[in-house]
């Protein structure tokens, strides 16, 4: 059996990742966030399936996620590492599966204060635009935090700005009138303001207990824009007319405030991971549009003589303004609980049982409209299942010869309020032949209903419209009507997906993946399309003509058509790995040392109070990382050399990682912290040097292969770890056995140091040569 090393936070899946990006990755790409890194890694992060093209499905340490807010200002320093997974995998979270799932790994500790500024104008002028941002970012263990606030401005850019040139009847003849060109935008002018801010608490000893997360953010936007100046033309007595422009420019101003918040918790029950997520948003938004004012009394004074045409004007009254305003409230609620639910002779069946709630209104009002009122409603109850199988395993010796054979079948439903009931299921099947190389195929078969506002969107008639008719080849003024379509019917959606994803032979972490996707839809509910020749023959009802052939009305709610197919072959090739020879040892990656990788301490041991300190060559446990005894005495000669009163030792030779899990949360070192480390290092006990057979000994008792449903033998374990995982009725604490497990079993070497009591250690190897490549292709 070969053994893997499993970091924390990675997700437990039988689909091996599309692409993995570690540390040096992330930090070549340059980006100042997450939202940036995702752009510039589009290619590995975007689903081949067609249906959804927002972002992808976000997870953070293998943890579903209250919302984007939650992680979007987290930078791209503290990201350990970032593992993209294919679709399938949403579906262990409560997702669909037509997103890819990117699971973001954080550093156990890490604290950052970010601020940043970005102008731009263009090189013509005319307007400009700045941001600003500032953010405080935390991880201590199994808390972490993050608020942050960012100001944008953008100016007005004018037709005039532009040299927009006007017809001649659009211009005042009278030089003295303002120039409508320098009232009319062609950008609107924006302010917008943004606060977001998060935490995370880890609960029970050491995080054990689950994970509570809120989020608050507060967003206020407000767009101006101007549409020209009143404009008259006035005739005196003789006939003679004039063009005339009032001061006052005609603006529309929109102001919206939008008010989010999420909460999201998970624990465990027993094997099974429960997670609860909430989000909502409230979003109240004005707009104020002037009205054109009635300038018919100066025309009436200029027919009569009585007003100059080209004379001053006189002020004429305001016309006020139309006020439009719409509050729109989402609230979307998804539980999940996964686990085990039986063992069979190749491995685990999982399942996942889901089940949520989501519901969506808006109430819209217009002085300008004699609708009043419109409200729109729907509520979405969702639950759904989904089971993993295995069937062949090389690990445990069923049809080895096969490889690893998975099945992933799933199903649920969707009652909407307004709509009625949507069905959905998926099956698919994950083979690995070899562990270099992995096939999969997944139908898809699932309902889709139209949007709330293709169904029940008020209808509008608007008269004289400009529509270009091809039938006659000319312009038509003609009356349109738009809003809800109650008789559109539900979709079905049945999808094929096969992929094969081939590590390649050359460079640490290089793969080609070929993905090949078939979608075919019926009963697809569409805007309506330009009306062309072929649009009217195929939809004549939506047309009206009169008896000479012109163009009068277009019923322009939505359709539905009959079929819509696609099919479509997407591949990537990705090339990474290292260039040139390791940099020697004691060396770091250029930009800072690599972030510690846990590496086991056994608990209560006294003897061991460094678990690990990373040399290359020498013998070692097996999986586990080698002691350096020479290294490790220079780091008691700084921790224990004589000081004078009332100065502290010099902590400058200590390993990064130690210095970082002996600061505080005000950034200093800790005295409690630094006491208890110093009193483990620097005594007698401390001094004994790490046994390498022993700590293999623990690591056989607690990761050697078990049978199916087989549990943990601690009897091999020292007692005082024994004691540590047993409850107060004499029991094993079946969580703080995998965590446990998880840090021991998935021990790995990476930055050196010596954690304090209570805090996992970390070891020390030699980083690799700073450098790599990396090449896309699709």
């Amino acid at each position: 059996m070969t053994g893997t090393t499993v970091l924390p936070g990675t997700v437990d899946t039988p689909y091996k990742p599309v692409e993995t990006f570690d540390e040096q990755d992330i930090a070549a790409y340059g980006a100042s966030s997450i939202e940036e890194l995702l752009d510039a890694i589009s290619p590995q992060t975007g689903s081949g399936r067609g249906r959804d093209t927002g972002r992808p499905i976000m997870l953070i340490n293998g943890k579903r996620i209250t919302s984007w807010r939650e992680m979007r200002d987290i930078p791209p320093e503290a990201i350990r590492r970032l593992e993209v997974l294919p679709e399938e995998v949403a579906l262990q979270f409560g997702y669909p599966a037509d997103k890819r799932v990117v699971n973001i790994i954080l550093k156990e500790h890490f604290a950052a204060v970010t601020g940043g500024g970005e102008y731009n104008r263009p090189t013509r002028g005319g307007y400009d635009s700045y941001e600003l941002k500032s953010g405080i970012f935390r991880i201590a263990g199994p808390r972490r935090y993050n608020l942050s606030a960012k100001l944008t401005e953008t100016s007005m850019l004018t037709e005039d700005e532009r040299g927009i040139v006007r017809s001649a009847d659009e211009m005042p003849t009278v030089a003295s009138d303002p120039d409508p060109r320098r009232f009319r935008s062609l950008a609107d002018g924006e302010s917008e303001i943004e606060v977001n801010g998060t935490m995370t608490q880890g609960l029970g000893d050491g995080g054990l207990g689950g994970q509570l997360t809120a989020n608050l953010a507060f967003t206020r936007d407000i767009t101006r824009a101007l549409s020209g100046l009143d404009t008259v033309t006035l005739e005196s007595p003789s006939g003679e007319t004039a063009i005339r422009t009032l001061d006052g420019p005609l603006a529309t101003r929109v102001e919206a405030n939008t008010f989010e918040a999420g909460l999201g918790y998970s624990t465990l029950l027993g094997d099974w991971q429960l997670s609860l997520t909430g989000d909502g948003s409230y979003a109240d938004t004005t707009t104020r549009v002037d009205r054109n004012r009635d300038t018919s009394s100066l025309s009436e004074a200029a027919l009569a003589g009585d007003l100059a045409i080209t004379g001053a004007l006189p002020a004429l009254a305001d016309a006020g303004a139309d006020t439009a305003h719409n509050r729109a409230l989402t609230v979307s609620s998804l539980a999940t609980l996964s686990g085990r639910l039986l063992s069979l002779p190749a491995g685990d069946a999982n399942l996942t049982v889901k089940a949520g709630y989501d519901y969506s209104h808006t109430s819209s009002s217009d002085t300008a409209s004699e609708l009043g009122t419109v409200r729109l409603t729907r509520g979405d109850v969702s639950g759904g299942v989904n089971l993993g199988i295995p069937l062949t395993s090389r690990s445990y010796g069923v049809l080895g010869a096969l490889g690893d054979i998975s099945l992933n079948v799933g199903g649920g439903l969707n009652h909407l309020s307004d709509f009625g009931t949507l069905a959905n299921w998926t099956a698919g099947v994950n083979w690995a032949p070899r562990d270099t190389l992995t096939l999969q195929a997944t139908y898809i078969v699932e309902d889709a209903a139209p949007t709330l506002a293709q169904l029940g969107a008020p209808q509008v008639e608007t008269y004289n419209v400009s529509v270009y008719d091809f039938v006659n080849s000319t312009t038509a003024l003609v009356t349109t009507t738009t809003g809800g379509n109650p008789d559109l019917q539900k979709e079905r959606r049945r999808d094929w997906k096969i992929s094969a994803n081939w590590k390649l032979p050359f460079l640490d972490r290089s793969n080609l993946l070929v993905e090949y996707f078939r979608n075919r839809s019926n009963n697809v509910s569409e805007s309506f399309p330009l009306l062309t020749s072929a649009v009217e023959e195929a939809f004549p009802d939506r047309v009206t003509r009169d008896a000479y052939g012109n163009l009068v009305a277009i019923d322009r709610r939505a359709v539905t058509y009959d079929e819509v197919s696609s099919s479509s072959l997407r591949w990537g090739l990705n090339l990474s790995g290292r260039i040139g020879s390791a940099m020697p040892q004691g060396g770091a990656p250029r930009g800072g040392a690599p972030t510690p990788a846990p590496v086991p301490r056994p608990q209560g041991e006294p003897s061991a109070p460094v678990a690990a300190m990373g040399a290359s060559g020498g013998d070692r446990p097996a999986g586990g990382p080698a002691f350096d005894p020479a290294r490790f005495e220079a780091l008691r000669t700084a921790l224990c050399a004589p000081v004078k009163d009332g100065e502290e030792p010099d902590l400058s030779a200590l390993p990064e990682g130690l210095r970082a899990r002996l600061t505080g949360e005000d950034g200093k070192i800790d005295p409690a912290r630094l006491a208890r480390l110093k009193q483990r290092v620097c005594s007698a006990e401390g001094a004994a040097a790490f046994d390498p057979a022993r700590f293999a000994a623990i690591r056989t008792a607690l990761c050697a292969p078990r049978a199916p449903g087989g549990q943990v033998d601690i009897a091999d374990l020292p007692e005082r770890m024994q004691a540590r995982l047993r409850k107060e009725d004499g029991t094993i604490d079946t969580a703080k056995l995998d965590a446990m497990r998880a840090n021991i079993c998935s021990a790995t070497q990476g930055q050196g140091g010596v954690a304090p009591e209570g805090q996992t250690p970390s070891a020390s190897t030699p980083g690799s040569a700073p450098g790599g490549a990396r090449a896309q292709g699709g």
